[in-house]
């Protein structure tokens, strides 16, 4: 397939769809582990009856609707549909308090709404008359009162005439708002081509035939959202998990090839499956432990001893098999992306079977920039760019990228485009540098630091991921802006009793592994878990500093008193 040929993001679809017609292409799994399923005809032909129904609603091209739905078939063809009118997605959390939607619709003002069900569709017209706003028209998923549903539209006159070109709107992907307000960022249907290219490029080296995937993630954030195109231009099986909680569960049904996931889901994974070996019969212990000394060994570039590959290849059949039959059978990679990777984490996953590949983008390059070759991990790095990005280091060490993938900018503020888009460079906010293998290594970030009494600048997000490491510790928040020393709040595992010695032994050995201003000199522990729900997590579970500092702002305050 010619990329540079294809002028949109429906196109792409459109040629899959003819290639694929009656293969099974999307998969919801229900609660009785039952399936619904769609084939590429199916899809093909509902998108064209929901953009007939929407043209008919006076949607045209540059029009933005809104998109509010956990993941399921229905949410990749209403896109589909959006985007063969020309019209523009804006894709929301299922997470989103009225407040925050009351800011999207305010700020983008979108024609019409795209909602799953009824919970959702109840915050967002509270939202709406909140702000004295009107939907031109409502569609829905499940079935609504007196609300249009997408089962039962029949419009067979097709109106629709799909002129988008690459530089127009694909979609705007608010931001998961970590300092404050998100930003709407524009990506091009060009600049989500592009990833696709590389993205689908990196994946067919691992040699699959009919790929599948599991879908878990939120597709109102960029990450999933172009994986979607990505298995679009694979012909692959999409199957959707429903919840986070079902995860392991749909995993054994969907038997994905390559599963997408953020660093927490990973830091966990490592965590329970360390904990279940602990606890195993001492033989199990053992086979574990000896294929994890052996597995890194070789992952390291260390040659194993002719007796050590023969162990090897017993443990691949022995453990390492074993690992990948529960989940599903089928895994050839993991992909990491949405934060940094702690490389013990991805060392140890690597070591056990599970290749596990890091890599580095961000919302406002649709999103991917970098991603390691599933032939040559170098787990400290996010991996080599893409062919279609150009990356720069800045004289201060700033990231910088360039291309066709980088966002048109934010939505209705200039003044923030111009901030981070200079002389067409995209300014990350990001601190790395380029090995001589060509591999791009994130050392730091701009934003999201501390900056100590001293004038130190220091990254929170490298010692709370070490603190989280321990099997005790479930969430670390670390502060000391404008301090002498850093202080840490704590969630303890809740199997865990609190016990402050151990707690402070803990955080001794962590300092062991960090600089003298990096080194934590006081915490305490907090009972609340940061989640989605008390707005401490964004969707993609990265924490939003600036609402934990003001909710624990007294706690803060008196570690500096005495």
């Amino acid at each position: 397939m010619d990329y540079s040929n294809l002028d949109n993001l429906y196109e792409l679809f459109e040629l899959q769809s003819k290639n694929y017609n009656k293969k099974k292409f999307l998969h919801s799994i229900n609660a009785d582990k039952s399936l619904n399923t769609f084939s590429w005809k199916d899809v093909s032909e509902k998108t064209i009856l929901i953009s007939n129904f929407l043209r008919n609603q006076g949607v045209v091209k540059g029009d933005r609707v809104m998109l509010v739905s956990e993941g399921r078939p229905e949410w990749m063809i209403s896109d589909l549909s959006i985007l063969r009118t020309g019209a523009v997605t804006v894709p929301n959390y299922t997470t989103y308090t009225q407040k925050d939607f009351e800011f999207v619709l305010s700020d983008c003002r979108p024609k019409g709404l795209i909602v799953s069900n009824y919970k959702l569709y109840k915050i967002i017209i509270d939202a709406s008359k909140k702000i004295n706003f009107n939907f031109e028209f409502i569609l829905s998923f499940d079935e609504i009162n007196n609300i249009m549903n997408l089962k039962k539209i029949d419009i067979k006159e097709d109106k629709v005439v799909n002129n988008c070109r690459r530089l127009d709107p694909a979609c705007i992907i608010y931001t998961s708002g970590t300092q404050g307000n998100p930003k709407g960022v524009i990506l091009s249907h060009g600049g989500i081509l592009a990833n696709c290219e590389d993205s689908k490029n990196l994946v067919q080296k691992l040699k699959i035939n009919n790929p599948r995937f599991l879908t878990w993630l939120p597709l109102s954030h960029s990450y999933e959202h172009t994986v979607q195109f990505v298995q679009i231009s694979l012909g692959a099986k999409v199957y959707y998990s429903p919840s986070i909680e079902k995860l392991l569960e749909n995993i054994k049904i969907a038997k994905p090839h390559v599963l997408t996931a953020v660093p927490r889901f990973y830091n966990n994974l490592y965590n329970k499956m360390l904990n279940t070996a602990k606890k195993s019969s001492k033989i199990k212990k053992l086979l574990f432990f000896k294929t994890l000394k052996l597995g890194e060994k070789r992952f390291i570039g260390n040659q194993l001893s002719s007796i050590e590959k023969i162990i090897n290849k017993i443990l691949d059949i022995l453990v390492r098999k074993k690992v990948i039959n529960n989940f599903g059978g089928n895994l050839r990679a993991f992909v990491s992306g949405g934060g940094p990777l702690d490389k013990n984490v991805g060392t140890f996953l690597n070591a056990l079977g599970l290749k596990t590949l890091q890599g580095y983008g961000l919302t406002e390059t649709s999103p991917v920039v970098s991603c390691n070759p599933v032939n040559k991990i170098k787990i400290d790095t996010v991996g080599i760019i893409f062919s279609n990005n150009k990356v720069k280091i800045a004289d201060d060490g700033e990231i910088l990228v360039k291309g066709e993938n980088v966002m048109l900018g934010y939505w209705n503020n200039d003044t923030a485009t111009n901030e981070v888009i200079k002389n067409g460079w995209l300014h990350t906010g990001d601190i790395g540098e380029i090995d001589h293998d060509g591999y791009l290594k994130i050392t730091d970030r701009k934003k999201d630091i501390i900056v100590s009494v001293g004038g130190d600048n220091i990254s929170p997000s490298k010692i709370e991921n070490l603190l989280c490491l321990n099997d005790e510790i479930e969430q670390a928040y670390v502060d000391g802006d404008n301090q002498k020393f850093l202080v840490c709040l704590l969630v303890l595992n809740k199997n865990f009793k609190r016990d402050d010695k151990k707690i402070k032994s803990i955080i001794d050995e962590t300092n062991k592994e960090l600089t003298q201003i990096e080194k934590i000199k006081k915490f305490d522990v907090i009972k609340d878990e940061f989640t989605i729900s008390n707005e401490l997590l964004t969707p993609t579970m990265k924490i939003r500093r600036h609402k934990i500092k003001l909710k624990y702002k007294k706690i803060l305050e008196n570690f500096y008193k005495y």
